[in-house]
């Protein structure tokens, strides 16, 4: 039944690190609703890896649409018009549209395409099922808005947000990422100079954020209440704190959040 495999079918143009991601982590979620995922490239030797993973690979964008109900768009800024302009005939009403693409407008893809249009801003964590996806759309909850909240659903946690915050969502969520890991980076080394070796240090400074934000998440508190329960008066913790805070700890993390949003913003 052809409609039966429209309706159960992945599209994913694109197969860079994000692109990958999402078909990796949809591959290996419980969650998973998608009977086959696709992902097309050029250059398809750089993906030919992941069809051990029960992912179909293509080099060409538009064989595959008529037999997908989703396609999602992970391809990089300057690639977007011309890939529009080339699937733009094969693309109908009743297909669901997700860009991935950084500062790429729903109006835009609408000027260029049919189909119901979504963004979502999920991060590289997407992989292993635990993104931070955030996701803007039409305002009305219908099967296709249900459908790409249960898509992401299915990699991590999901959040609706306005579309002008989207750019705002890249920084906090995306970049993230990379923010969290260089405080990682940072833990580590500092750990190697306290006198363990490097991998023991990376294991215990990973361990330890990763509780650090189950705590949050599952006691839902705030960050402060959390430290207030590790720092003891002329404790060891609060001179570590202080110092962190006089060489600018806070406000250079404030800071470089705010140089990444100012650079999307003027893209």
């Amino acid at each position: 039944n052809t409609s039966t495999n429209f309706m159960k079918n992945i599209l994913i143009i694109g197969g860079g690190n994000l692109g990958q991601s999402i078909a990796k982590g949809l591959a290996q979620s419980s969650k998973n609703t998608f009977e086959q995922i696709i992902v097309s490239r050029r250059r398809v030797h750089l993906i030919e890896h992941l069809a051990s993973q029960h992912i179909q690979v293509s080099a060409n964008n538009t064989s595959a649409i008529s037999q997908s109900k989703v396609i999602i768009l992970a391809i990089k800024p300057h690639q977007v018009d011309a890939v529009l302009d080339e699937i733009a005939p094969y693309v109908t009403p009743k297909h669901i549209v997700v860009s991935v693409v950084t500062g790429l407008s729903t109006s835009h893809i609408a000027s260029k395409i049919k189909g119901e249009i979504y963004r979502a801003m999920p991060n590289t964590a997407i992989s292993i099922g635990e993104s931070m996806t955030c996701i803007s759309g039409t305002s009305e909850q219908n099967e296709s808005t249900e459908l790409v909240h249960n898509l992401f659903s299915a990699l991590g946690q999901t959040m609706k947000i306005e579309e002008e915050l989207m750019g705002a969502a890249t920084v906090l969520g995306a970049c993230g990422i990379a923010f969290a890991l260089r405080f990682l980076r940072a833990a580590t080394q500092g750990g190697i100079e306290i006198g363990f070796s490097s991998e023991s240090s990376q294991f215990i400074a990973a361990q330890t954020l990763k509780g650090a934000a189950e705590l949050i998440l599952q006691n839902k508190t705030h960050p402060e209440q959390e430290i207030d329960k590790v720092t003891t008066p002329m404790g060891v913790t609060i001179s570590g704190l202080n110092e962190m805070e006089h060489q600018g700890f806070s406000s250079s993390l404030i800071k470089g959040l705010l140089t990444s949003y100012q650079k999307i913003k003027t893209k």
